[in-house]
């Protein structure tokens, strides 16, 4: 599948600088055997890590959202009726818009029906909770932290929920869930996080393969915790792991889901994509901006 998505993009002059590189603490930190970089868009680049400490197989994709055109979507899965709660693949739920899809994961927790256990803001739902989430803005600020009615009652354009919250302000929350939930938190699965590096805009979605040793054996939340300290991120939310992580990349899942049949049906999912309207919102944003 990597060397699909690598072929792929090879070859591609479009002007897309190179990959920032990697922090010298993650460097450090897992010793990677091997490091595959493959733009995916202006600002945007996928990595794969492969370390022998874990094992670990772990997969990156950053995006700069200081590029205008990039912005992100909230996918539920939904029945045809765009109402009923259903559960699908995350494959099966890549936005249709105009927009240029980039890489997509799974997302929140959710119940046997496919209802979203956290909240939910998309251009089809809106779901209120106070559990954790990552909040898009119309101001296109990325927000990761508690939910607020702020976030659920309109000011926010993509909402979508995780739990429990990894880091904020750089530092660890708490236990991270190890003393209530060991087998959780303590465990190690395989995840599906996101993360924010404040002052560089810097948005992290990763996945850890897991449950397939020797290739991957997954993170307890300690590990992946430390895993976005080691990229520099400030904020970070855990999203659904185990059998239902899943990363999407150049049209294609690049992950290694840990069940046997692939895939699994899933609540909701969220989405890097290039949408051009993005810059006509910020040009106008700025030109009403008092002078």
């Amino acid at each position: 599948m990597l060397a699909g998505l690598s072929a792929a993009c090879a070859g591609a002059d479009d002007g897309t600088p190179p990959a920032p590189p990697l922090p010298e603490a993650a460097l450090t930190r897992y010793a990677p055997d091997s490091v595959r970089v493959v733009p995916l868009g202006r600002g945007v680049h996928y990595r794969y890590l492969w370390s022998a400490s874990g094992p670990w197989a772990i997969h990156l994709v950053s995006a700069d959202l200081a590029q205008c055109e990039l912005d992100l979507r909230v996918i539920p899965a939904l029945a045809d009726d765009g109402v009923t709660r259903v559960r699908k693949a995350v494959s099966e739920m890549r936005p249709s818009d105009q927009a240029e899809v980039i890489a997509g994961v799974n997302g929140d927790f959710f119940e046997a029906d496919g209802t979203p256990v956290g909240p939910e803001v998309s251009r089809s739902t809106r779901r209120a909770s106070a559990r954790p989430a990552l909040a898009w803005g119309r101001d296109r600020v990325l927000r990761i932290g508690p939910a607020d009615t702020e976030a659920t009652a309109g000011a926010a354009r993509q909402v979508i929920g995780g739990f429990p919250e990894l880091l904020d302000g750089g530092s660890p929350v708490g236990d991270l869930g190890v003393a209530e939930r060991p087998s959780f938190a303590a465990a190690r699965h395989p995840r599906t996080a996101v993360g924010l590096d404040v002052e560089r805009a810097l948005l992290w979605i990763v996945v850890v393969d897991g449950r397939q040793m020797p290739h991957s054996a997954g993170m307890s939340l300690p590990e992946l915790t430390e895993l976005f300290l080691s990229l520099g991120v400030d904020e970070a939310l855990n999203l659904d792991g185990g059998g239902s992580s899943a990363m999407s990349a150049g049209g294609r899942i690049v992950s290694r889901p840990s069940d046997a049949e692939g895939e699994r049906a899933v609540a909701n999912s969220l989405w890097l994509v290039i949408d051009e309207a993005g810059c006509q919102r910020s040009r106008s944003q700025a030109s009403d901006s008092p002078r």
